[in-house]
């Protein structure tokens, strides 16, 4: 449980930090699953598993891309969007193709689907390790509900900035992350490589950004 504790003070670090940090904790999760000794194959990274996770990580991917067009032709959900920049520019292209694989996907795809789901599958079993991974996922993200960007203005303009409406966006933001990252887990578990969770977590954090960009 130390080593869980370490991984849960590392994190922290990366909020916010620079990228460097974040290949930095990347590199530590790495550490800390070969400390615990952890195989390729249980992390999700055995060579084996890539074909799999590549062709369950498109699948994923093409889903999520599909829910993000239909919501985009919906103009109640569209119009709930801030008024984005009319296009992508290099700072959006770094975040989508950079920042958010390195700086985002690769750390918390490594912490919670291949270090904390195998860790503690090891001692409570999947189910049990699935809902705590993903429990903890959601609470991973009440810094991110209380800050900027574009998700938590749109939800601001809905449900206000006041106390009850900052409570909502926080409760919100936990319950749906920890839902998306059972979904991220079952990917995990059913294609057997991190990689096909990776491809879900890039393509819904990248879409988002773009979508909030073009709307």
């Amino acid at each position: 449980m130390a080593h869980l504790a370490l991984l849960a003070a590392a994190m922290v670090a990366v909020r916010g930090a620079h990228l460097a940090v974040a290949l930095g904790l990347a590199a530590c999760l790495v550490v800390i699953a070969r400390a615990n000794g952890l195989t390729a194959a249980e992390l999700g990274l055995a060579r084996s598993t890539w074909r799999t996770g590549l062709r369950w990580g498109t699948a994923a991917a093409a889903l999520v891309a599909t829910a993000y067009a239909l919501a985009y032709l919906i103009p109640a959900a569209r119009h709930v969007l801030p008024e984005g920049g009319g296009g992508i520019g290099r700072a959006a292209l770094w975040t989508v193709l950079v920042a958010i694989p390195l700086g985002t996907v690769l750390p918390e795809e490594l912490a919670f689907r291949g270090l904390l789901l195998p860790l503690l599958g090891r001692r409570y079993g999947v189910l049990a390790s699935t809902m705590i991974s993903s429990g903890l996922f959601g609470l991973w993200h009440i810094p991110a509900s209380l800050g900027g960007g574009t998700a938590n203005t749109a939800i601001v303009g809905v449900m206000g900035g006041d106390a009850a409406g900052t409570a909502i966006r926080v409760v919100a933001t936990v319950c749906f992350t920890a839902l998306a990252g059972a979904v991220l887990c079952w990917l995990r578990l059913r294609s057997g490589s991190l990689l096909a969770p990776a491809l879900a977590h890039w393509t819904a954090n990248g879409l988002g950004v773009i979508v909030a960009l073009v709307a």
